[in-house]
């Protein structure tokens, strides 16, 4: 979302920043999830056979904290979010491109790449500003629809699912805008979502973010937060993310899984007998029942759009 024009003060410290951001995600979660929770479960259960051990049914003080990006989504959200804007001009072309080719990568790699991601939120807080916010939930519905809807793993839902059929809260935490994060918790029927702050100055967007965005340390700091309005119990929670960034998020709870992870996380689990699961490749997605063809599909996908949008400007 544009060059961050930080709401805090520059001589604030980045923890200070990390906590501001975190708090801010968890309150804004808390807004939220009353009505999520009355939607919860209406997604149809995935199948079985990639679910945890856990969870045990009735633990009311524990909760589910799953990352979004490449854990229950192929793909990063704001990228997609930035193609729905773009059908709808809210930018120009070569802005699509930048975007097309970004997500191209992230799928290639398989990890987050920090420069990208903050490129791709200064470009949408600039796209936003002076909008409202009830117009961009309502265009996010659509662009879920449109982009995000086929791209969510069925192996990590299950695992979601597994939650909420326990009668957990099921939060997603991710650096994607907390509006675009609410819709696709929504859909998902889950409770709610902690997600990047944008400053809103009476239901307008103002361009700035409150603290940071929420990545890494921030995440973390969120969930604490959240962790401790709700009366939950690290120690009996559950962390789900792809990414080594999100360590200190999943070194806070009891029951850390890595979903397809990058090298250091895989390697970081590995040392600490984390559980692992594995949604992309044709061998571990057969283990859990998902179709080999749809990652590479989406894979091929990504990649020719960009090439194809590259071509075309030329």
């Amino acid at each position: 979302m544009a060059a961050l024009g930080w709401l805090t003060p520059r001589r604030r410290s980045a923890t200070a920043r990390s906590v501001l951001a975190g708090e801010a995600s968890a309150e804004a979660a808390r807004k939220t999830s009353q009505e999520l929770e009355a939607l919860a479960g209406q997604a149809a259960p995935a199948a079985g056979q990639g679910e945890p051990e856990f969870p045990v049914v009735g633990d009311v003080e524990a909760a589910a904290f799953f990352d979004l990006d490449n854990t229950v989504m192929q793909g990063a959200a704001i990228f997609h979010f930035g193609r729905g804007l773009y059908k709808r001009k809210f930018f120009e072309r070569q802005e699509l491109f930048r975007f097309a080719w970004q997500q191209a990568w992230f799928r290639l790699a398989g990890v987050e790449d920090p420069e990208h991601m903050q490129d791709a939120r200064d470009s949408a807080l600039s796209i936003v500003q002076g909008h409202r916010v009830a117009e961009l939930m309502t265009i996010g519905e659509e662009i879920y629809d449109e982009y995000m809807a086929e791209r969510i793993w069925p192996g990590t839902r299950a695992l979601a699912q597994a939650h909420l059929d326990a009668g957990q809260k099921v939060w997603l935490v991710t650096a994607a805008p907390v509006e675009i994060a609410t819709v696709i918790a929504r859909r998902l029927g889950l409770t709610g979502a902690l997600g990047t702050v944008a400053e809103s100055v009476d239901g307008v967007y103002t361009g700035k973010l409150v603290g940071e965005p929420l990545h890494g340390p921030a995440k973390a700091e969120a969930v604490r937060a959240l962790a401790a309005a709700e009366g939950l119990d690290l120690a009996r929670c559950a962390a789900y993310s792809d990414s080594h960034n999100d360590i200190p998020m999943l070194s806070l709870v009891g029951h850390p899984y890595a979903i397809n992870p990058d090298a250091k996380l895989r390697k970081h689990a590995r040392e600490r007998d984390w559980r692992l699961r594995d949604y992309r490749t044709g061998r571990k997605a057969a283990k859990v029942g998902i179709p080999a063809a749809a990652g590479v599909g989406a894979l091929a996908g990504g990649t020719a759009a960009a090439i194809a949008l590259h071509r075309r400007r030329r």
